[in-house]
C-alpha cells in the first residue's frame, strides 16, 4: 500500500513538473511539426519523454486542422521520425501561459512571437531553434515548401542537430 502511494505521488509530480515547449513556423505543416517529432524522438531516446510535453503551432492559421506536409512526412519517416500532429494556429491568451518554451524556427516568427507577447515572462521563454546548433551554422531554419528533397533533408539534419543543444540548455537552465 505505501509503495502504491510513493509510486502515485511520483506519477503526479512528473505530470505537475513537465518541461513543456512549443515550436512555432508560420503554417505549422513543416518546421515546426518537424521540430516536434524530432525533440520528441530526442527526448524518447534518451528515456525522460514523460518528463516533457511538446507541440507546435503556427503564426498564421492557414493550415488550421491539416497534417504535416506529405514530403515532409516521407523524409522525416526515413529517419524514424513520426508527424503526427495536426496543424493549429499560435494562441497567444494561452499558449504563452501554459508552455515554458516557445521555440521559434526562423526570424520572422521570432518577430512575429516577440510582437504578441504580453509582457516580459513572455519574452524570456521566447528562443529561436538555431541558437542551440553546434554543428550548423543557419541563422534560421529555411522553408523547405519550394525547396525540393534537399530543402527538406537540410530541414531534419538543422533540426537534428539544435534539438540536441536544445535539451540541454532546458536541462541546465532546469526551469520547470
Amino acid at each position: 500500500m505505501l509503495f502504491s502511494l510513493i509510486l502515485l505521488f511520483y506519477r503526479i509530480t512528473i505530470l505537475m513538473t513537465k518541461k513543456k515547449i512549443l515550436f512555432v513556423c508560420l503554417g505549422n505543416i513543416c518546421r515546426s511539426p518537424s521540430a516536434e517529432a524530432v525533440f520528441k524522438g530526442l527526448v524518447k531516446s534518451k528515456g525522460v519523454a514523460n518528463e516533457f510535453e511538446i507541440d507546435s503551432a503556427g503564426t498564421y492559421a492557414y493550415h488550421e486542422g491539416e497534417q504535416a506536409d506529405r514530403r515532409m512526412q516521407q523524409h522525416a519517416i526515413k529517419r524514424g521520425f513520426d508527424l503526427t500532429s495536426i496543424s493549429r494556429p499560435f494562441y497567444p491568451e494561452t499558449d504563452w501561459g501554459h508552455f515554458d518554451f516557445i521555440v521559434a524556427m526562423d526570424n520572422k516568427n521570432f518577430s512575429d512571437l516577440k510582437e504578441l507577447a504580453r509582457n516580459a515572462d513572455d519574452l524570456q521563454k521566447l528562443h529561436k531553434i538555431t541558437s542551440f546548433s553546434t554543428e550548423y551554422d543557419y541563422d534560421q531554419i529555411p522553408d523547405p515548401y519550394y525547396g525540393g528533397d534537399a530543402g527538406f533533408e537540410l530541414v531534419l539534419d538543422l533540426l537534428e542537430d539544435a534539438g540536441e543543444g536544445f535539451y540541454k540548455f532546458v536541462n541546465k537552465n532546469n526551469q520547470p
